[in-house]
């Protein structure tokens, strides 16, 4: 074990993070750790390294485990080195042996003293077995890997904005290749390509990586284990985010249903106590009734920890066939050529998502689509009845300061009552009291989500969203998904959130070579289309080198001599008779398997009814013991049919192939 939790609990003055909590990080694990805003998973990494102590309990950490964390509290760190000295400091022992080497040289050359010449020796040994001669070569591939440009390398690390400095930082933690790296969102400030690189990278690593993010398709492809802080309990699931979702579901199903039961058999009980009370021969048993309910365990409620409101979008008019076009447009800066002689338009209904990676003018592109950015040429002409909504970072400086965040939701003139509004704010994280706020205290993040709240309640048919999600938790991130889905008006939005594109959008733009490219179809189809091209690409530059190849075979060929007539073969048994013979063998194997199978499937499902009887049965939430006996087999009979069922459809396809 590399570091963990004992029976941890850790409180903020009254308010518990986590109770009795025990978590053991192993080797090799790739850990997703997610919940809502405001749930403690931040506070649980600081427990982890140690910048917070348990109220009780231990924090459990192996001594020769190194760790390293990564967090937006960094970005406090300010150096006038570039990034590529900064990135290198993850190599301090290599870097120091550099200086070393150095100065013995030079000590080598003036005395020509024997024991200088055996440390310069070891130095050389020490520095060959850090395999030291490599490490700028790694740290710019690390850099590159996250977005950096060559000619970016050498630059001051205080000319870049924090989002870049976090990824130098990040490019430094990887390097350092900690036993165990704990992430606090580190997709946060990546593009698509970046956290693509990232991805990859972190699926190689050797050590054992805890991430927190809100980013599905990242967890997704990255983590094989989730910890769910929820409740003050951690819940622990092995599988990825999808799996975590499904099993989740059973769970409090699961719970909700043995809530139930506990209560009829409370009130069951209760009334026999009513019962009983009041007759002398039968107090004695009711007393006894009563000390068992007090003794007894109670399940808690399985209800949600956040409402689903719904975020309804209301719009007044309709517009055009066409909301905007964009005719042999250019913009550039300086050198940096962002479109050039562009023709597009956007249609009604359309929900399109501008992806690409950074630098590449996604942002500049919606500025322009809004009016908010000069072009130094072509036009751009709205469609008729064309009502518009733009959110981006810079709608934070239009907020009046000296409001409270209801009072600027109720200057949007969207005619929702005070309760809807404040059911609203709910959704972007400010519940109860904290939507009576000033602007003026919010930090960055609370303000964006003001802003994107406003953008919500507004009456436009036409919304253009800048990272809409960036401030957002999983769960108002999915309801701002459903509300859009809903929204009757058009949509275009930069986001770097896969997930959150693949589930809004019906079209794709990219700027490929100063051009909006269009594809029409949503962003999971977008990603196939690019896989076959690259596939296409590929399989067309093989060719080339083939009439060469023929040439020089049919050259040998001439040259060689004719080979002789194979003998006569004589009562020999045909190739494909052999061929028949192994395939029957094969398809008799295959069938033997999928009748095990079938067979195993039956009994699993007659125990999966039998456990679901027992979970039905009240006397089961009596004993704690019974329960957790029950859930579990269940669980586990769930997860071994999941799992036969897979192999029975592969089986019964291996059979269709085989008889074809």
């Amino acid at each position: 074990m590399l570091a963990g939790f004992q029976n941890v609990t850790f409180e903020f003055g009254a308010r518990a993070i986590v109770e009795d909590a025990t978590w053991h990080i192993q080797p090799g694990e790739r850990i997703g750790l997610i919940g809502y805003n405001g749930t403690g998973k931040s506070t649980l990494l600081k427990l982890l390294v140690g910048q917070y102590q348990p109220s009780s309990g231990t924090v459990e950490r192996s001594r020769t485990t190194s760790m390293g964390y990564l967090h937006q509290d960094l970005l406090s760190f300010d150096t006038e080195e570039s990034i590529l000295q900064v990135a290198l400091g993850a190599f301090e022992r290599v870097l120091q042996l550099e200086k070393e080497i150095e100065e013995l040289g030079h000590e080598l050359e003036r005395t020509g003293d024997e024991k200088t010449l055996h440390e310069y020796s070891d130095r050389l040994h020490e520095m060959d077995t850090l395999d030291g001669y490599s490490i700028h070569y790694k740290t710019e591939e690390v850099l590159q890997g996250l977005g950096f440009a060559n000619a970016d390398l050498h630059r001051p690390y205080k000319e870049f904005s924090g989002g870049w400095r976090m990824r130098v930082l990040l490019a430094k933690m990887i390097l350092q290749q900690p036993d165990l790296l704990l992430l606090d969102e580190p997709t946060n400030h990546l593009d698509l390509p970046s956290i693509e690189w990232l991805e990859k990278y972190l699926l190689h690593y050797q050590g054992s990586v805890v991430i927190v993010s809100h980013d599905k398709y990242f967890l997704n492809r990255m983590v094989t284990k989730i910890v769910e802080v929820y409740q003050q309990q951690l819940h622990i699931y092995t599988g990825n985010y999808d799996y975590f979702e499904k099993e989740k579901a059973i769970r409090v199903e699961m719970q909700q249903k043995a809530y139930e039961n506990q209560q009829d058999y409370i009130r069951q009980n209760e009334r026999l106590v009513e019962r009983f009370r009041a007759k002398a021969s039968k107090a004695a048993m009711a007393q006894s009734i009563m000390k068992k309910l007090d003794k007894l365990d109670r399940i808690e409620e399985a209800g949600i920890e956040r409402p689903d409101i719904r975020i309804n979008f209301r719009v007044d008019k309709q517009p055009g066939k066409v909301l905007v076009e964009l005719h042999n447009v250019s913009k550039a800066f300086g050198d940096n050529v962002i479109i050039e002689n562009s023709s597009i338009e956007i249609d009604r209904g359309d929900k399109i998502a501008l992806i690409g990676a950074n630098g590449k003018g996604k942002s500049t592109l919606l500025r322009i689509i809004a009016g908010v950015e000069q072009f130094s040429q072509g036009e751009r002409k709205w469609g008729h009845n064309v009502e518009e909504s733009f959110y981006a970072q810079h709608q934070l400086e239009a907020l009046n300061l000296n409001n409270t965040i209801l009072d600027e939701m109720k200057e949007c003139g969207s005619q929702m009552t005070e309760l809807e509004l404040r059911g609203l704010l709910g959704c972007f994280l400010f519940s109860g009291d904290e939507s009576d706020k000033k602007i003026r205290i919010l930090s960055g993040g609370e303000k964006a989500r003001v802003a994107l709240a406003k953008v919500i309640v507004s009456k436009a048919n036409f919304l253009m969203l800048d990272e809409p999600t960036n401030h957002l938790d999983m769960h108002s991130c999915d309801l701002l998904i459903e509300s859009l889905n809903r929204y009757q008006g058009s949509i275009i939005l930069v986001s770097h959130d896969r997930y959150f594109v693949a589930k809004t959008a019906n079209k794709i733009w990219e700027i490929v070579d100063h051009e909006i490219k269009e594809f029409k179809g949503g962003y999971e189809e977008w990603v196939a289309w690019k896989e076959r091209m690259a596939k296409q690409e590929l399989e067309n530059k093989k060719p080339e080198k083939k009439p060469e190849t023929v040439k020089q075979a049919d050259n040998k060929q001439k040259q060689a001599a004719p080979p002789p007539p194979p003998p006569p073969v004589a009562k020999q048994q045909q190739p494909g008779m052999a061929i028949d013979k192994e395939k029957k063998k094969e398809l008799q194997r295959v069938q033997r398997q999928f009748q095990q199978v079938e067979e195993q499937i039956a009994k699993l499902n007659l125990r999966k009814t039998e456990l679901e009887a027992s979970l039905a049965d009240p006397s089961v939430y009596s004993d704690k013991t019974k329960f957790l006996e029950a859930e579990n087999g269940y669980k586990k009979a769930d997860l071994e049919l999941t799992g036969l069922n897979k192999q029975y459809e592969q089986l019964f396809e291996k059979i269709m192939e085989l008889e074809s």
